[in-house]
């Protein structure tokens, strides 16, 4: 019993020993900070470092901006418009009646001849010394325009578009340069980006601040949005876009996406009208194929099976009692007379149906994240396919030879 009392007193003794100690140390913690990081200081060091980049991070966006920024250029696109004057006549001038003074002047507008006039302009970047550019194929829709590059240390040179991809917002053009040698941009790889990387966005903001430089992140991956082409009213489908909070502004179309390499892994195309921090970029292994195209032979050849139809999800496969929740059903545009298999097409051909919907491509699956438009162009004009069909509940293996398709 006393031994029991002994050492519920020594616990006693020790739990005070510990109190105490806490406090004495917290006590001259309290004044060591006090004295030697001053509250209001401290407070600046804590927010400096919560909202600031590291020093390495930020050196690392200098460099890529500075080793960057000669191989950014501005587009432009110049018409010869019509000048149109205003000038007056007076219908009653012979008129005998009218009095004394008085006149009328009605206004009369005609063509005094045409001048070459600013119609647009857009950012874009070269990729070869030899002066190949890439941008956004709706920065040089308009066919009848005439292109101008400018360099950011003034330079002017001609350029002419070499070729524009039919499905992808992405053109190439090459500067008239008479064999100079350009600074170019090195391109990385999009497929290893991950969600919070950081990323540098620079571009010809509203067409008139050159190079403008704005630093995010990844914020998203495989995104599908429509965009409007601005010329034709056409609407576009740009699968598997990379979204960004890097500021992307009206006259950035077609700038680089850089990660901290200085490596271009996105070609910036759209933003989100009414949002903040909402961009849109193409990611550069979507588009190095027809890169490669465009420099070899002058143009982009697509592969073509020829059907139109929807991803499925799984809204539309509880919308139409479908038994799958992935691949692409063959089914015709909402409000068109267009068929859903199209006539003389390699699907055609290859007995493909409306309703039908392919679940494999080679064996690899049709989802949102790896749609049917991205696997085939995988590859090329005159490959042989083998696509894993669902009809009517049988599942088909039917073989498709691709063709090219037209612009």
């Amino acid at each position: 019993m006393e031994e029991k009392e002994i050492n519920k007193k020594f616990l006693l003794i020790f739990l005070i020993v510990c109190l105490c100690s806490s406090f004495g140390f917290g006590l001259l913690g309290g004044v060591a900070s006090r004295f030697f990081l001053p509250r209001e200081e401290g407070k600046k060091f804590l927010e400096s470092a919560l909202s600031s980049p590291s020093p390495d991070i930020e050196s690392r966006i200098i460099q890529v901006v500075e080793k960057s920024e000669k191989a950014v250029v501005n587009i432009v696109a110049t018409k010869d418009l019509p000048v149109i004057e205003r000038y007056y006549i007076n219908p009653f001038e012979d008129f005998p009646y009218i009095p004394f003074g008085f006149e009328f002047q009605i206004p009369q507008y005609r063509q005094k001849g045409t001048k070459k006039q600013e119609v647009s302009s857009g950012t874009g970047f070269i990729v070869s010394p030899d002066g190949y550019v890439v941008t956004n194929k709706h920065v040089v829709e308009d066919e009848k325009a005439e292109y101008t590059i400018l360099s950011n240390d003034g330079k002017k040179y001609s350029a002419e578009v070499v070729a524009k991809d039919p499905t992808e917002d992405f053109a190439v053009l090459r500067i008239k340069s008479n064999g100079l040698k350009f600074d170019y941009l090195p391109l990385g790889s999009s497929k290893d980006l991950k969600l919070g990387q950081t990323v540098i966005a620079i571009g010809n903001a509203l067409g008139e601040f050159k190079n403008t430089v704005s630093v995010g992140v990844v914020s998203g991956l495989n995104r599908s949005l429509s965009v409007t082409d601005p010329y034709t009213g056409e609407t576009v489908v740009l699968n598997n876009v990379i979204q960004t909070d890097a500021a992307i502004n009206r006259g950035n179309s077609g700038g680089p996406l850089l990660n901290l390499k200085g490596e271009v892994v996105g070609i910036n195309t759209a933003m989100v009208s009414g949002a903040q921090n909402i961009g849109f970029a193409i990611p550069i292994d979507q588009v190095k194929p027809s890169l490669e195209q465009a420099i070899k032979s002058g143009k982009i050849i697509i592969p073509f099976l020829g059907i139109w139809y929807r991803m499925v999800t799984p809204e539309l496969k509880e919308e139409k009692n479908l038994s799958v929740d992935y691949g692409a059903l063959i089914s015709r545009p909402k409000d068109s007379s267009e068929e859903a298999v199209i006539k003389g097409s390699p699907a055609e051909k290859a007995g493909l149906k409306e309703g039908d919907i392919i679940l494999e491509v080679n064996g690899q699956k049709i989802t949102q994240n790896n749609p049917l438009a991205s696997i085939i162009r995988q590859y090329k004009v005159g490959d042989k396919i083998k696509l894993k069909v669902l009809r009517e509940g049988k599942t088909l293996e039917i073989e498709v030879i691709l063709g090219e398709r037209e612009k």
